[in-house]
């Protein structure tokens, strides 16, 4: 390496419990490292050719800030605030000689290492947010400057804005979209149903694992985020060309074959499932009611007899001395001494009595009585091998029944959203023509943020575009839009028109939404 060459390399920080993480690493060239620039330095330091020098720099400048006269950078041991101030760690390997002049620095090429994330951390559920604004928000009547407007009404504190592509679909009578309108009202419910539906199926298939859930919830094999950030109306499923009442009819038709497809799915695995944990209580459970052909030795019955018949009773192990004391005397016709100890367990103990036919439902039913239980068991040649196989038979169908059930639950669940989407797009393209009329120039825009980050966005959005809603809102002294107007809710509720959640009215059109 020769003299005023370089390299660069990166690297990790940690402090106390803090690891900085890395995010991205870009490369710039020209950075300019003016005392304005380099804010703080913590730990800095420099040594001569082969070594490092580590800089920590925020982005807002402090009055305190101390200058190192050998250097010419602030120097600062004060804490800075993570959230407020984004903290960028350079290592540089130089071949020069130290001191590190400005212009050495202003031609090498850098690679930053953020610790901080590039958007807002979302706490708790990711909520969607669909908005459609004309583009008169905006003083050129421009669709980015349409958008840029709707991005600082948000404000990335409360969630990050992203363009939301609706295409052009044919628009039939005023009448004709009034209907529709209610129409996909009622499809979107229902797209939130199956959503919701199918969501629980794979929780139960997958018995509550979140992080398996998790793997399987994805949207045309994507993230469901991902998706809704890539969104592209499917041409080819939903020909924007056709009529607005066929495009509802065939996402309709598609979502209730989804819908029967994995309920009829489920129950063929449920009723599977059944079957296999009652022959699993049968080799497992206890003496009332597993299987007792393991445990009766067919020479304890008395078998092809015309008067005498064995009878097997589980008796509670505590009272087992009561029941040898009394069985003989409880009915007519029980053969004196003829209680045989078969087998117990923790609980029970199961034992074989003879008694004569025609007396035999009149001791079962004093043995009831008694809190004994009579076992209803028919010696079969070849019977326990016959269970064993039988189990064998109903474990390996419960597991390829719940494979087509994990499989096709996956595969609703990613139709059944992309369905939901494509209702949700249909329903801002006809409120947006509803509201703001033809010809169509609007924008609109896909907000993610968290529930509290909704709330904030929608009441900057009431306070901005409220104004589009004309005399339909109320008005306080001051001419502002009243955000709660109770006689304005009440003739909405009435009409039976509104948002999705409460009826809600809004002065632009506003759907939000939540994928679970």
């Amino acid at each position: 390496m020769q003299e005023g060459e370089f390299s660069s390399t990166t690297t990790s920080f940690k402090r106390g419990k803090k690891q900085a993480v890395t995010r991205r690493i870009v490369p710039e060239i020209g950075y300019g490292l003016s005392p304005t620039r380099w804010h703080y330095l913590r730990g800095g330091k420099g040594k001569r050719a082969g070594k490092m020098v580590n800089f920590r720099i925020p982005l807002a400048p402090k009055q305190d800030d101390r200058h190192d006269e050998h250097k010419g950078l602030p120097t600062t041991t004060q804490e800075i605030p993570q959230r407020r101030r984004s903290i960028t760690f350079v290592i540089i390997i130089w071949s020069a000689t130290w001191p590190l002049s400005i212009s050495h620095c202003q031609t090498a090429s850098l690679l930053l290492v953020s610790n901080l994330p590039e958007a807002p951390a979302m706490s708790g559920p990711t909520k969607y947010m669909l908005v459609s604004l004309p583009t008169s928000i905006s003083q050129s009547s421009d669709q980015d400057e349409a958008l840029t407007a709707l991005r600082s009404t948000i404000s990335n504190d409360n969630g990050t804005t992203i363009p939301f592509k609706i295409p052009e679909f044919k628009i039939g009578t005023l009448d004709a979209l009034v209907g529709q309108a209610d129409d996909l009202a009622k499809l979107d419910g229902t797209c939130q149903g199956v959503v919701a539906k199918v969501g629980e199926s794979l929780r139960n298939l997958l018995e509550g694992d979140e992080s398996k859930i998790a793997q399987q919830k994805t949207v045309n094999d994507k993230p469901a985020d991902q998706y809704l950030r890539t969104f592209s109306w499917n041409k080819v499923k939903y020909r924007a060309d056709k009529p607005l009442a066929e495009l509802i009819d065939s996402l309709q038709k598609e979502l209730v074959s989804i819908d029967n497809d994995v309920k009829g799915k489920m129950n063929q695995y449920n009723q599977v499932k059944t079957n296999l944990t009652t022959l699993q209580r049968k080799q497992t459970g206890n003496l009332s009611t597993k299987s007792l052909t393991p445990v009766v030795d067919p020479k304890l019955l008395v078998q092809d007899s015309e008067y005498l018949e064995t009878h097997l009773v589980v008796v509670p192990t505590n009272v087992k001395k009561d029941f040898l004391k009394t069985y003989e005397t409880i009915s007519p016709m029980v053969v004196p001494r003829s209680s045989v100890e078969v087998t117990h367990d923790d609980e029970f103990t199961l034992f074989a009595v003879t008694t004569f036919k025609k007396h035999s439902a009149e001791f079962q039913l004093k043995c009831r009585e008694n809190k004994w239980t009579p076992r209803d068991y028919k010696y079969v040649e070849g019977g326990k091998e016959e269970e064993r196989k039988e189990a064998e038979r109903v474990g390996k169908d419960e597991r390829k029944v719940w494979g087509e059930a994990l499989r096709l639950s996956r595969t609703g669940w990613s139709e059944a959203v992309m369905i939901w989407i494509h209702v949700l797009t249909l329903r801002v393209f006809v409120e947006t023509v509803l509201r703001y009329g033809l010809p169509l120039d609007f924008v609109c825009g896909l907000v993610k943020s968290s529930p509290k980050g909704a709330k904030k966005a929608k009441a900057a959005l009431d306070t901005t575009y409220g104004y589009l809603g004309g005399n339909a809102f109320g008005r306080d002294k001051k001419g502002k839009a009243l955000k709660d107007d109770s006689a304005l809710s009440s003739e909405i509720a009435a009409a039976g028109v509104g948002g999705q959640e409460g009826n809600e009215y809004t002065a632009y059109v506003y759907y939000e939404f939540e994928i679970i």
